[in-house]
């Protein structure tokens, strides 16, 4: 496929909202694509070089693309610079550009998809002394030799900033549709997703050999599974009752998440995002390849810094300073880590996924035997809740976060919060003890004091899985230190819109829209309803519509942007409406 039939599909995507319309337009270029492009397509459409742990990164800044731009056009920088600032969006000051060029056309024959992105992987590799010029010389030439829609992407996907408005949700469902005329197939696609964690792949696959090879999926070591997620219920009793009377109970730790791969002497660990952080913890990952008695094995756990001279976890605050790029091996013996590790998905060739809590289990205790480092999570099994209450209160005496009870029968779910996984969080006389994950949406300018910061405050969003879309929640007016503000400002001001993102459900118009990128961590006194925000909108006894608001929100966290959270990690809708239903719960009891 030619590069600009995909720019001209990109280009239709743009001109839609409606999700099922996405659908359709992705499964049509999908059933035009070859099965030797097609991963490239989806990486392209991801806005990725390639799935997230093998660490790729195109290395190319606005400036670069900018001076690309000039380059390829015959324009000076300042030219170029000045339309950018007008547009906000660097891919259309590059099509208007390319329009109007002062320069011929470098290249007269029309570059396929696979030669666009193998010239991205191109830049991205270039290094050392000079790479900046080589980077921009050759995001040049690939400009040079475009029509004006083609420009716009390429320059907008070295940046990250394609702003097509799809997610993975719906390319599942356009490559169901692709195979079957329907959607009935994005579950099966969605379980190979979950543990090879590589769409390009999952799509090639589809596309060669069929519906089959997706069945066959297995686990490989070296590409992370998508982690299982909790659940919440505000009770001991009510876990118990959902646990079918008997449950593990886990204490939950307030560290990094790991997903540990073992092959023999070889060692990586990934990220809650499932990216490479293997050099960032040599102290793990040299325990895991002395500890762990297994030659193959996948297993994750929580890291935390641990004081050695009172056997003491220490706080997250202290953890964090750990997440670093230089400096590593000082700080490792500055803070030493302590994996704790809570669940296995493989060994010496055999998935444990679909084996139920309890062997599972079992077997990460029999890996982990005599291991010091790396140690199985503290937990207990019970039927009582009172037991189950005891050990919630003690693990957060201990400075933990709480609990998560787990079921005995259940298999390890990747990629999808279920209730084989309960979190318990205090709620009390009708307050929202829990912090929640939004996705920045759009931003306010700054006035008053705030004038010369540019900025005021923030929408913010939940994610609605069943309609792959970001649904408003609130507004973010307060609590912000002035270092927040100048750093929400420049971040965001990269990556503004002009018009509401296609993704983006809102009645609530900010000053300036932003592409769904950035999750903030956010604590509030309690949701209401509210006719200004679309999370849960329903229509009200009085015939109203309204959503789920919340009151008082305000930032926390030690850092502004949780960076290891993608947007589809985020609060979901569904979950907003069960902690409303259980602080309703609790204001009862509290009567």
């Amino acid at each position: 496929m030619q590069f600009i039939k995909l720019a001209e599909y990109y280009d239709a995507l743009e001109g839609v909202s409606s999700r099922l319309k996405m659908i359709d337009i992705m499964s049509d270029l999908f059933k035009e694509s070859e099965p030797s492009e097609i991963d490239h397509i989806v990486y392209i459409t991801q806005g990725v070089l390639a799935p997230p742990f093998e660490g790729r990164e195109f290395g190319v800044a606005e400036k670069m693309a900018q001076e690309a731009i000039a380059l390829a056009t015959g324009y000076t920088k300042e030219n170029v610079e000045l339309d950018f600032r007008k547009s906000g969006d660097l891919g259309k000051t590059a099509e208007s550009f390319v329009s109007k060029s002062k320069l011929k056309r470098m290249n007269s024959s029309k570059p396929d998809v696979s030669e666009v992105y193998n010239s991205m992987i191109k830049i991205s590799s270039i290094s050392g002394k000079g790479s900046k010029e080589q980077k921009i010389k050759t995001l040049a030439n690939l400009v040079a030799s475009s029509s004006p829609v083609e420009a716009r992407y390429l320059i907008r996907y070295p940046l990250g900033q394609l702003r097509l408005g799809l997610g993975d949700a719906t390319m599942l469902e356009a490559l169901s549709v692709m195979e079957n005329g329907d959607r009935t197939l994005k579950e099966e696609l969605e379980k190979a997703y979950n543990i090879c964690s590589d769409l390009g792949l999952v799509a090639k696959e589809m596309k060669s050999k069929g519906i089959k090879a997706i069945k066959e999926f297995s686990v490989t070591v070296f590409k992370p599974i998508r982690p299982a997620l909790a659940e919440r219920l505000p009770t001991a009793e009510e876990i118990l009752e959902k646990m079918d009377g008997e449950c593990a109970v886990e204490q939950k730790y307030d560290g990094f998440r790991c997903q540990i791969h073992k092959k023999g002497k070889h060692i990586e660990i990934y990220s809650r995002r499932l990216e490479r952080t293997t050099d960032m913890f040599p102290d793990i990952a040299s325990a895991a390849l002395k500890e762990v008695h297994a030659y193959e094995a996948i297993f994750e756990g929580e890291a935390l810094a641990y004081n050695d001279s009172t056997g003491e976890f220490m706080p997250f605050q202290e953890t964090i300073q750990r997440k670093r790029k230089h400096g590593i091996s000082e700080k490792a013996i500055d803070l030493p880590l302590k994996l704790m590790a809570f669940d296995l998905m493989f060994e010496n060739g055999k998935s444990y996924i679909n084996e139920p809590y309890e062997k599972r289990r079992a077997k990460l205790e029999q890996l982990l035997e005599g291991s010091d480092t790396i140690k199985p999570s503290k937990r207990i099994i019970t039927k009582s809740a009172k037991e189950l209450d005891d050990f919630f209160s003690t693990s957060v005496t201990d400075g933990l976060e709480g609990i998560v009870a787990k079921d005995l029968k259940a298999p390890y779910v990747a990629g999808a919060r279920k209730f084989s996984w309960i979190k318990l969080k205090r709620s009390y006389q009708g307050e929202l003890s829990d912090t929640l994950d939004l996705v920045i949406v759009g931003y306010y300018r700054g006035r008053g004091s705030r004038t010369e910061f540019g900025f005021g405050g923030l929408l913010c969003a939940v994610y609605n899985e069943t309609r792959d879309m970001f649904e408003t929640v609130s507004k973010i007016g307060t609590g912000f230190t002035e270092e927040q503000m100048q750093e929400l400002s420049k971040t965001l001001g990269s990556i503004e819109q002009k018009s509401k993102p296609a993704r983006v459900d809102s009645i609530t118009e900010p000053d300036f829209w932003v592409y769904p990128k950035y999750v903030v961590t956010v604590k509030a006194d309690e949701i209401t309803r509210s006719p200004m925000h679309t999370c849960g909108i329903a229509i009200q006894k009085d015939g109203t519509k309204s959503g789920y608001s919340l009151r008082f929100p305000r930032l926390v966290g030690e850092t502004t942007i949780r960076r290891d959270k993608s947007p589809e990690e985020a609060t979901t809708t569904k979950e907003i409406e069960e902690l409303f239903s259980q602080q309703k719960k609790v204001r009862v009891s509290d009567k």
